[in-house]
């Protein structure tokens, strides 16, 4: 509860005023023993008891109604956002979540999230009367001063965006704000409080909080929770985006809402550079990964351009954007001694028909001394690097390459990344090697876009090598070896396959592990070539470089100019051309609940207002002055009752019945 006019509770001491006067005429009597008068004590002894409770009650409720005279004075405010506690609030920080799941629109259909919180905390700041508000929002993370609640949703600071939120980095924040502002503050968080942008297991949160405790005005926390219940939203967003010749290579998926059932429908415009197309999508579940080949015009260098899906319960994630370069040739590089193994491999990295791919097979020994900027993927079939080579594999590997590599025949005397070959296993005579397990949805043998399997269960071995170091396995042996494993290097990813493509040691040059996995790799290799087009809202390469300016190029929706730097779409950047688009974590629907909350804010005593589903409550505040008037006029009521006079009654004693002689 918080006080308009806080002053007036001084008032307060005037309830003493009935108990004083009490006191003050209990003295004025002066008690005589009387002799005479036992009698009558004695008579009015049992009646005492009652007539006591009644000047108790009489007592209490002319000390209540003078109590709630003066609260009312005072004008109390309560709701669960200003919280109980005495005094005024001379400042107050919201920290207000701009992420693009705040978009969405309650079961209503009407606001967007934040611009339901936006409506709350402006009545309550005007409850407040004169109190200081400043916005810290979540998309620039810099402090901002109101001039006025009531333009608080005109501010480009409070927009809307495509931008994901980073809450212990926005505490933080707000700490260092109120470490050079004194008088007696709260902070405000408004947030739908979705998991990927609290992040309630980072360790930044424990010197966020302990920061915040530390304050010397020790603000109070007051957390609002915009969650619930939203209407019917589907998402479209963008995985991933390749060149192929004259066609470009669209790795996309339609999210709908996790209760849905069925199957359904979902058209899709693609605009590319000015020409729209539309078709339709079946969706049979609550997600459809599929890819989208869009034909380039012939001749064209580069360009631009969007896919959409109609607008409906959020519209932030209802587009995605790409653009593309000059088609690039993938060139591969098989590092290996000549023989059949080097041939299948060359042959799978480069496999015919497709033109744009080439391969070439060199010596270990001349690897060294060969350029490797060009290169998509490196197939390394020979003893683990030394010296130059292992140098110059590195920093392929730093710049976004892949690398295969797969067994020498020999166990390793040196170690590259950590990682070494154990010495060469032959399996037991009359069996083969199998494996048992693979993973289905991520790595070089994952199902395809469609859902098809890798058909890995065919693969036999007779011969095998382990890889031995600290990497993830994607596939393992029936005894649970590992057969293939990733070590991530920076941008890029070393893959160790623990078979070759010869048929002394298995069929892996059957096709129908090896080609997928290793266009896999070469595919991953060649997107660092096309990932200068494609950025991500908010990562560093969407920010403009010394002279260069930004200009949006889409035409999508209706932009915000005064906003354009937090919003998804195809930029021109000085010289570079550029499609950004939210984050693919803004698509995650997980809260972090009561729980997460308690996990991050340990120790801050915060007070959550949980407004799920809650789009029409009309205000964070309610002013209750009016509530203790009437309780003032109930105690003076009561008062008045208990003082009336008892009603006095005439006892009637009965005839003694006549006696007839």
């Amino acid at each position: 509860m918080v006080f308009l006019n806080p002053l007036l509770l001084w008032g307060l001491l005037a309830a003493s005023v009935p108990i004083i006067i009490h006191l003050i005429n209990r003295r004025r009597h002066k008690t005589i023993q009387w002799a005479a008068m036992q009698f009558l004590l004695k008579a009015a002894r049992e009646s005492r008891g009652k007539k006591k409770l009644r000047h108790i009650l009489i007592l209490t409720c002319r000390t209540l109604g003078v109590a709630a005279l003066a609260f009312a004075a005072a004008r109390p405010i309560v709701s669960g956002l200003l919280g109980w506690g005495g005094g005024s609030i001379d400042l107050v920080v919201l920290i207000l979540d701009r992420s693009a799941s705040m978009e969405a629109k309650p079961g209503d259909g009407l606001d967007s999230r934040r611009q339901i919180v936006l409506d709350k905390v402006r009545e309550a700041m005007a409850d407040l009367g004169s109190a200081r508000l400043v916005l810290l929002d979540s998309a620039t993370v810099q402090p901002q001063d109101v001039p006025s609640p009531e333009v608080l949703a005109e501010l480009s600071g409070a927009a809307a965006t495509d931008t994901a939120a980073d809450f212990p980095t926005l505490l933080s924040r707000a700490v260092d704000f109120l470490t050079e502002t004194p008088g007696r503050a709260e902070v405000w968080i408004a947030s739908d409080l979705q998991t990927s942008n609290w992040r309630p297991t980072d360790e930044r949160w424990a010197a966020a909080r302990a920061a915040l405790t530390t304050l010397p005005q020790r603000p109070s926390l007051r957390v609002l929770s915009i969650t619930g219940a939203t209407a019917p939203n589907n998402a479209i967003r963008l995985l991933g985006s390749r060149r192929s010749g004259d066609e470009l290579l669209l790795d996309l998926e339609v999210l709908r809402a996790e209760d849905s059932r069925g199957s359904t429908t979902v058209p899709l415009t693609t605009n590319l550079d000015g020409a729209r197309t539309t078709e339709t999508l079946t969706m049979p579940g609550q997600s459809l990964r599929f890819q989208k080949r869009v034909v380039l015009p012939a001749g064209s260098e580069s360009g631009s351009g969007w896919l959409s899906i109609p607008a409906d319960g959020n519209p932030r994630d209802n587009a995605a954007f790409f653009a593309y370069g000059p088609a690039r040739p993938v060139k591969s590089l098989v590092v290996s001694a000549p023989g059949e193994a080097a041939n299948y491999l060359a042959l799978a990295a480069a496999p015919p028909g497709f033109g744009n791919q080439s391969s070439e097979i060199v010596a270990p020994a001349a690897f060294a001394s060969m350029g490797t900027a060009d290169l998509a993927a490196i197939v390394w079939a020979a003893p683990l690097p030394e010296g130059a080579s292992a140098t110059s594999l590195e920093q392929f590997l730093s710049a976004g390459g892949n690398v295969l590599f797969v067994p020498p025949g020999s166990a390793s005397t040196t170690a590259f990344l950590d990682m070494r070959w154990t010495a060469p296993a032959d399996a037991e005579p009359g069996k083969f090697l199998i494996l048992k397990d693979w993973n289905h949805t991520d790595g070089l043998l994952r199902d395809g876009v469609d859902g098809t399997p890798i058909p890995a269960d065919r693969m036999k071995a007779i011969r095998r090598q382990v890889p031995e170091g600290d990497a993830a396995p994607l596939a393992v042996w029936e005894d649970d070896e590992p057969f293939i494993v990733r070590r991530v290097v920076d941008r890029g990813t070393a893959w160790f396959m623990g078979s070759i493509p010869d048929y002394t040691w298995s069929n892996l040059g059957d096709a129908d592990v090896l080609l997928p996995a290793v266009q896999r790799m070469v595919a991953a290799g060649a997107d660092r070539f096309d990932a200068s087009y494609l950025a991500t809202l908010g990562s560093d390469v969407t920010r403009t470089l010394p002279g260069e300016t930004r200009v949006r190029l889409d035409d999508y929706g209706t932009p915000d100019p005064s906003n354009i730097a937090n919003e998804s779409g195809v930029f021109r950047l000085g010289e570079r051309l550029l499609a950004v688009n939210r984050p693919i974590e803004e698509d995650a629907p997980e809260v972090i609940g009561r729980e997460g909350l308690d996990e991050a804010l340990e120790g801050t005593n915060y007070t959550l207002l949980d407004q799920a589903g809650q789009a029409d409550d009309p205000s964070l505040s309610r002013d209750i002055w009016r509530a203790f008037l009437i309780a003032t006029l109930f105690f003076l009521i009561s008062e008045a009752l208990l003082c009336l006079p008892k009603k006095s009654t005439t006892e009637v004693l009965p005839q003694a019945p006549k006696v007839e002689a």
